[in-house]
């Protein structure tokens, strides 16, 4: 279970280094940075694919 705490820790910090990088691009118009919000965008998505799979793992273990 912890596995999955970390996935989803590293979501959140990923939305809040993203976001810090996007509002430099949008209010600096810092090219670099919109290069580094893409990038962060990429990781955040394939974590929240690694957390699909690891929540649909879990829900299969649960007892109705």
């Amino acid at each position: 279970m912890v596995i999955k705490m970390d996935t989803h820790e590293q979501i959140i910090a990923l939305i809040e280094q993203y976001k810090f990088e996007n509002e430099k691009f949008i209010s600096k118009q810092n090219k670099s940075a919109g290069i580094r919000a893409r990038k962060i965008l990429m990781e955040i998505s394939k974590l929240c694919k690694n957390r699909r799979s690891e929540i649909q793992d879990e829900k299969e273990w649960i007892v109705k």
